[in-house]
């Protein structure tokens, strides 16, 4: 039914004497509560209760599982180490406070790519064959009986459309989504274009060879029949498909954005959709205004809307939030860095402090110093986050645990077996 790792059969949960508790407010796949149990965890899983609920919940929880639920309003409680995102965005998840109380925050990067992929392929099918506009003419003549089949034979010419094949498709990014919509449409004999500020060696290997690097943006959004938009929203990003941008495209242009509504300025768009820049603009996440705009193709949020995909983030994200809590392993985290140690000795302890050259010399210091038989270290950082792993021949008592965690800019520190 679900793939467990091998983190998941070692049914050792227990937090001193506490079983360890995961709370689900959110539709997420059933599997994942299945493992948690399966692994021996206490769950509680209530999708949609009111943030007070969640919040009296999650008071003694060690993680909490979300899909879209919003925690910006959680009441975060003392126990808490991981907050888990069935998916890839994080803007329902306080990640700032999260990360100044030592909480990781863990996402599921390319397990819902495949769904979104197909989607935006559909997408760019629906742009350009009239099939929205014909649906719903067809629904219109419902009542015409037996005339129905002459009036369709009559007005099929009003709706249509191009094949892809031999167009130019643009994907602007190359996350996990945009490599295998470029791949896919590639296959389908459109000439594929790709454009991402980091185009690295991993990437060039993943893309088909007749996929070809835009030199820079513009490039991109001038020789491109359609373009894909496959970005993050951050603060960089957000508005990037301005009145600018539209101005170099080539007119007539389709644009599929599976990504987030926030990177395109709607009056921008509709300038460019009234002025024929734009022929047609499809996406997954439609504001109020786009509805019944003429040239917009509004879908319901559906990109990761697959029985597939679900599954697979449920599976991921459960896997990840598993192996942090019983080995401190850091994989696929939006805040922490990411971080491993196999295991060598026989107690486990991990460190989050400030990232500067001051806590660095004390930690070290306390630790030759309360610490001497070290059998492994692994840090890592990230922006303003040190994360420490550390393996030791024998346990760590609590008082020498509560001295770490009483050093200047120590966030944390955890035994973790």
């Amino acid at each position: 039914m679900f793939e467990l790792q091998q983190v998941l059969l070692q049914k050792t949960t227990l937090w001193g004497n506490k079983k360890m508790k995961i709370v689900i407010p959110d539709k997420v796949s059933k599997t994942s509560a299945e493992m948690f149990e399966k692994a021996g965890y206490s769950v509680v899983q209530k999708p949609g209760i009111e943030i007070g609920e969640c919040s009296e919940l999650s008071r003694d929880a060690d993680a909490v599982i979300v899909r879209s639920y919003k925690l910006h309003d959680l009441e975060i409680g003392a126990t808490l180490k991981a907050v888990g995102r069935a998916g890839a965005g994080v803007n329902n998840i306080p990640v700032d406070v999260c990360s100044d109380k030592g909480i990781v925050v863990f996402n599921t990067p390319g397990a819902n790519a495949n769904g979104v992929k197909e989607l935006t392929l559909c997408g760019m099918l629906l742009s350009t064959r009239k099939i929205v506009q014909g649906i719903n003419w067809v629904e219109s003549i419902k009542d015409q009986g037996s005339e129905a089949p002459k009036l369709i034979e009559k007005n099929k010419s009003r709706f249509k459309g191009t094949e892809i094949k031999g167009k130019t498709l643009g994907v602007f990014g190359l996350g996990s989504i945009g490599i295998l919509v470029a791949n896919d449409a590639s296959a389908l004999g459109m000439k594929v274009s790709a454009y991402t500020r980091t185009f690295s060696d991993d990437k060039k290997k993943r893309l088909r060879p007749e996929v070809k690097h835009a030199e820079n943006l513009d490039a991109l959004l001038e020789s491109s029949d359609f373009i894909s938009i496959n970005i993050a929203l951050n603060d960089s990003t957000k508005g990037i498909f301005n009145s600018t941008l539209f101005a170099k495209m080539k007119p007539g242009v389709k644009i599929m954005n599976f990504a987030r509504d926030e990177l395109v300025v709607t009056k921008d768009l509709f300038d460019a959709i009234d002025s024929g820049i734009v022929d047609t603009y499809v996406t997954d996440f439609p504001n109020g205004e786009m509805l019944g705009k003429e040239g917009c193709i509004c879908i319901p949020h559906l990109g990761a809307s697959s029985a597939e995909a679900e599954e697979n983030c449920a599976v991921m994200v459960t896997n990840e939030i598993v192996d942090y809590l019983k080995n401190g392993t850091i994989l696929n985290s939006v805040n922490f860095p990411g971080c491993s140690l196999e295991r060598t000795g026989k107690n486990r302890i991990t460190i989050t402090a400030k990232n500067n050259e001051d806590t660095a010399k004390d930690l070290q210091s306390a630790l030759q110093n309360a610490i001497p038989n070290i059998s492994g270290t692994a840090n890592e950082t990230r922006g303003d986050i040190s994360y420490t792993i550390i393996d030791c021949d024998e346990e760590v008592g609590e008082d020498t645990l509560k001295d770490l965690r009483n050093l200047n800019d120590v966030i944390n520190v955890r035994s973790v077996g």
